[in-house]
């Protein structure tokens, strides 16, 4: 069934599987859809499935009932033995609906797989065999005007099935427990910061959205004279070589915790934080999911589609009529020149405007 309009769905429901195998910033901002539905059906069991381990910057918000994972095996059978456990866990807990957020191959032959009597995703032209896999299929209509933020995809899903949001605007949980864990792991660092200190990701996982290595180093050099602010690098465990790289080449108090803060941690880390800097990656997502004001800088993505919405979160852009061009570099050459044009006192004058604001 091809949903135009809102076909609001009558019958009780118990158990709702919402499912989003994107990237960690996908998963925080199908947050607003989440809390549609939960405020809709605030009888039923909201679990939900992600690639593992993004779905940790939720494990602390207790409305979220169960969590599943996709995992990536490195060997064949581990795959196809996780894949199976996977669907019969899904099976065992009976839901009444799925909802796939992001309707790729994976998701809709999973929601298939779950035995769920209503199964509902976006409806894409062309795509017939995924498109069976689904009992419901919205086709909203075209907007007058282009939405800004990524959480309108996800809403457009859940309107579709009268669920009305109350905000587009994602917001993480933080326990008390997690911030008292991360504010020992700062302490342990023994960060000089009488004034705060600024987070930022300078990496990403596309080497094409980055900025030069010495910008960043500028950058901190100018933050620090200002306002004897340190910077603090965040990202993973895979990154920490880079990180500490980057720390010895420094000329002002720079500290790493890539890797020694885990996913789950994050949004704790990151709400501690007096600003946060980076490029299109998951922490400027989740640093403004908490509250922390946040400077993006955008090459060939667009800002428009992705950054983070309100006056306290601010973009930086190229000058250049050619991004954003949402290729992988110049002509897939996995470098940006856009990204190269971006000066640091650009940068600077942005960070400037939120600092003095705070």
């Amino acid at each position: 069934m091809i949903i135009a309009a809102q076909h609001k769905i009558n019958i009780p429901l118990k158990k709702i599987l919402v499912i989003q195998l994107g990237d960690i910033g996908d998963v925080v901002w199908m947050i607003p859809s989440l809390w549609a539905i939960k405020n809709n059906h605030p009888q039923a069991q909201i679990m939900i499935l992600t690639r593992y381990p993004n779905a940790d910057v939720l494990l602390d918000d207790p409305r979220i009932e169960g969590i599943f994972y996709v995992r990536q095996e490195k060997r064949m059978q581990d795959s196809l033995r996780s894949s199976f456990d996977l669907i019969f866990g899904l099976r065992r807990e009976k839901f009444d609906l799925v909802i796939d957020l992001r309707a790729d191959d994976r998701g809709a032959i999973t929601s298939f797989l779950t035995g769920a009597p209503l199964r509902t995703a976006l409806f894409y032209p062309g795509f017939t065999w995924r498109n069976r896999m689904f009992t419901h299929l919205v086709n909203p209509e075209p907007a007058k005007e282009r939405v800004l933020g990524a959480a309108e995809q996800s809403l457009q899903i859940v309107r579709g099935l009268g669920i009305k949001e109350e905000t587009s605007i994602p917001q993480i949980m933080v326990s008390a427990e997690s911030e008292q864990k991360v504010r020992q792991i700062i302490a342990a660092e023994k960060i000089v910061a009488k004034n705060g200190w600024v987070s930022i990701n300078p990496f990403s996982r596309w080497s094409y959205k980055e900025w030069g290595m010495e910008k960043w180093q500028r950058l901190a050099f100018l933050i620090w004279q200002k306002y004897e602010m340190p910077l603090v690098i965040c990202g993973s465990a895979e990154e920490r070589e880079r990180a500490e790289k980057l720390v010895n080449n420094f000329q002002s108090p720079v500290y790493s915790f890539a890797g020694k803060v885990s996913l789950r941690q994050m949004p704790a880390f990151l709400k501690l934080s007096r600003l946060h800097i980076g490029v299109d990656s998951a922490a400027p997502h989740i640093a403004a999911a908490v509250g922390t004001p946040t400077v993006t800088i955008y090459g060939p993505s667009d800002w428009r589609d992705w950054a983070p919405p309100g006056q306290k979160n601010k973009v930086v852009i190229p000058d250049m009529n050619c991004s954003p061009c949402y290729k992988k570099g110049c002509d897939g050459s996995g470098r940006s020149l856009c990204m190269e044009q971006i000066d640091v006192n650009q940068v600077m004058k942005v960070v400037e405007e939120n600092i003095n604001k705070d």
